[in-house]
């Protein structure tokens, strides 16, 4: 143990997990809204995130942008950040209500049991996953250099860049915008009450349908969100790159209370931030067995997660 690297990086180990966190965040809470309403653990989410990855990249390089652009201007840049998002979300989202009215409406018009929806999950995941696959050889993607990374300001001795900044503050607008949107907007009065009791809401007049599919916009858009954002971070992407990320995003959602969108954020947060201090005491190597260890220990003491309020009790 590594006490030296935890204690004379910490405020640099603090920084890195917060931004890797609020990745997880976004990506959690389309885990969380799904599970919220239709108590389904949708492990195709991962998949949603991915393909919001290829199409942002590929909506860059239709604007002309590869890894050899070098960095644009403010204003060519905002058009690329804003159209690489717009489209990521759309695609994402589109994705998501996909594999809702392919894979899962049918099993509800016929009363599955919860296994076969578990299984179909599964499924679907690996259907998206092996298309990107096979589709792109399998092969690694890197991304053009948008924005360079540079120190903004320091804490306590450690950098915080502006992409550190960027990731940060689009986490939390996303995220306050969603929480808005589903306590005080009609919309959302639909979907906590669906989440709560769906024949009571039905019988109000609430087309349960549709609340799922909003759902899953929802929960897609913030994948597309969070698929730009590690776009812009690390560089890369992969048709398998979904698949540690959406297990990290789904053990962030069950840590903070999954149904409970302000635990998905604080889950994710949390998750980042243990995983840096674990890589700075034990090694990098260590990084991800800690996360799930810190779930497993948690939940032995805290079955509901950190907040464990349901998406149905959520307050407007």
């Amino acid at each position: 143990m590594n006490f030296d690297e935890l204690f004379g990086n910490f405020p640099a180990l603090t920084i890195t997990g917060l931004e890797q966190g609020a990745i997880y965040a976004l990506v959690a809470l389309g885990y969380t809204l799904v599970y919220g309403v239709l108590r389904l653990i949708n492990f195709a989410h991962s998949e949603v995130f991915m393909v919001g990855t290829f199409t942002a990249l590929w909506t860059w390089e239709a604007l002309g942008y590869n890894q050899n652009s070098p960095a644009p201007a403010f204003g060519p840049l905002l058009v690329a950040l804003v159209a690489g998002i717009a489209v990521a979300m759309l695609a994402s989202a589109a994705t998501a209500v996909t594999v809702e009215l392919v894979a899962y409406r049918p099993l509800r018009r016929r009363n599955a049991p919860p296994l076969a929806f578990l299984i179909t999950a599964i499924g679907a995941s690996f259907v998206l996953s092996e298309s990107f696959g096979i589709g792109t050889a399998r092969a690694p993607f890197g991304m053009p250099d948008l924005i360079p990374s540079k120190t903004v300001f320091t804490v306590f001795g450690a950098g915080v860049t502006n992409i550190q900044l960027l990731i940060l503050g689009v986490t939390l607008v996303m995220m306050i915008g969603l929480d808005q949107f589903v306590n005080r907007s009609r919309l959302g009065r639909g979907i906590r009450a669906v989440a709560q009791d769906a024949d009571t809401a039905a019988l109000m007049g609430v087309n349960k349908n549709r609340v799922i599919v909003l759902v899953f916009v929802l929960g897609g858009l913030m994948a597309g969100v969070a698929a730009l954002l590690w776009n812009v971070r690390y560089g890369y992407t992969k048709f398998n790159v979904g698949f540690l990320i959406g297990l990290k995003a789904f053990a962030a959602a069950v840590l903070g209370g999954i149904g409970n969108l302000r635990g998905a954020l604080l889950g994710g947060l949390l998750l980042g931030v243990v995983e840096n201090y674990a890589a700075g005491l034990f090694g990098g190597d260590w990084k991800d067995f800690t996360g799930f260890v810190l779930l497993i220990v948690l939940l032995m003491f805290r079955p509901t997660g950190l907040l464990g309020e349901s998406l149905g009790r959520a307050r407007a």
